[in-house]
């Protein structure tokens, strides 16, 4: 895109960068979409465009990361990430308890899951210190 003079309205990578925030953004958007749906058409819908979405930041982050454009954050130390996730899992087990008492186990808001199980998208590289 340029300006009236022939001049480049924006610099590439900041265009890019305002782009990948708005990707992001957008992600962020369907998820609150998807979540608070209540057809189970509606909330395949903004699944599906999360997923796509999810799909085309990761590749204009690629992109911007090889032409150095985007530095990744440093790599976590596995044990901080182990935290998190179990934190996260105390969490929804805190979560779970608490819907169990409130609803005697059964009751009118008790149904099974819409949403899979989340599996985890990091290998472990035999005992690699980094993820």
């Amino acid at each position: 895109m340029y300006a009236q003079n022939g001049t480049p309205f924006m610099a590439d990578e900041d265009l890019l960068n305002t782009v990948l925030a708005d990707l992001k953004r957008t992600v962020r958007e369907y998820t609150t979409a998807a979540t608070e749906s209540n057809c189970p058409t509606v909330r395949r819908v903004f699944n599906d465009l999360t997923m796509d979405t999810l799909r085309l930041q990761g590749e204009l982050y690629n992109q911007m990361s090889q032409m150095n454009m985007y530095t990744a954050p440093g790599k976590a130390l596995r044990q901080d990430v182990d935290k998190q996730i179990q934190a996260a899992q105390q969490t929804q087990q805190k979560c779970q308890q608490f819907v169990r008492e409130k609803t005697g186990g059964a009751g009118a808001y008790n149904q099974a899951s819409n949403v899979p199980l989340h599996q985890a998208n990091v290998q472990h590289n035999n005992g690699s210190y980094y993820m």
